[in-house]
This record gives structure tokens, sequence and C-alpha cells, in this order.
């Protein structure tokens, strides 16, 4: 079965895939957010403080 993030994650994607079909100019929007998102997730916790 899918895991609980896998499962949240197609439902936040499966939202801003709706809104992108709505608002075409939020696409730019989403992708900035998400690979901002992404790119945190990956470094935060490579971090050492």
């Amino acid at each position: 079965m899918l895991q609980p993030i896998g499962l949240l994650w197609g439902i936040v994607t499966l939202l801003f895939g709706i809104l992108v079909l709505v608002y075409p100019k939020f696409l730019r929007y989403t992708v900035g957010i998400y690979l901002v998102v992404v790119g945190l997730w990956a470094i935060i916790p490579r971090l050492h403080f």
C-alpha cells in the first residue's frame, strides 16, 4: 500500500494540478514553490549544526 507521506504528496499534486488547469498563470508559482520545498527538503537534513 501507499505510505502516508506518498499519499499526502499525491493529494497535494492532484490539487495543484487542478489549480493549474483552472488558473494557468498559477503554474509558475506552483513550480517555484515546489522547487524551493524540494530543495530545502534535500539540504536541511544534510546540515550539521
